[in-house]
């Protein structure tokens, strides 16, 4: 199936990843350069930044069966959950994180760099004071929908709106937080 010119959910790439290429490839583009600038900006080294996004991307393919679409269909949460796990290991082991890289024979290595608990400092505190950053409802929708796992039916209820105004809060609140990730605007 050609993805050109087609708008596919993130879960539907990641489920026709396995017999399409492409598939995966457009969820990398969309990824890619935000993982990236998370990494560069946690680890102030641009190789191991490339690194632990090959790593993550790989991490995953390996694991693309056991995504549970919990967000209408976005992997970004799903990503970033995985980066920031991989940078947290790579802190507490004092070595990038690569078994992923290594079983997919993607070449790795790049960086020499030693990771350290700096990496991670103030990590969830960046998110919050992104998370803040947002317009009450974008942030209210948000905290409801992604943080306390509650339906976008449940959302509307308490933010008394439809459920299509949930939603459109909580995409909105998440992309500008994308953004931010991308730019390092509000994130350090």
């Amino acid at each position: 199936m050609a993805y050109e010119g087609v708008t596919s959910t993130d879960s539907q790439l990641l489920a026709a990843a396995g017999h399409d290429p492409t598939a995966f490839r457009q969820l990398y583009d969309r990824y890619a350069q935000a993982l990236d600038g998370f990494f560069v900006r946690r680890t102030g080294d641009r190789d191991a930044a490339l690194d632990l996004t090959a790593e993550t991307f790989a991490q995953a393919w390996a694991h693309r069966h056991d995504f549970d679409n919990q967000r209408d269909g976005s992997c970004g949460p799903w990503l970033f959950g995985i980066a920031r796990n991989l940078l947290l290991r790579s802190a507490r082991d004092r070595r990038l994180a690569s078994e992923a890289s290594e079983r997919l024979l993607m070449r790795s290595g790049r960086s020499t760099v030693t990771p350290g608990p700096e990496w991670v400092e103030g990590l969830d505190v960046d998110i919050a004071e992104a998370l803040n950053e947002l317009p009450l409802n974008q942030r209210r929708a948000i905290q409801m929908r992604i943080l306390e796992d509650r339906s976008y039916a449940d959302v509307a209820n308490e933010l008394d709106c439809s459920p299509l105004a949930a939603r459109i809060r909580v995409s909105r609140g998440l992309a500008t937080l994308r953004t931010q990730v991308a730019t390092g605007r509000e994130l350090s």
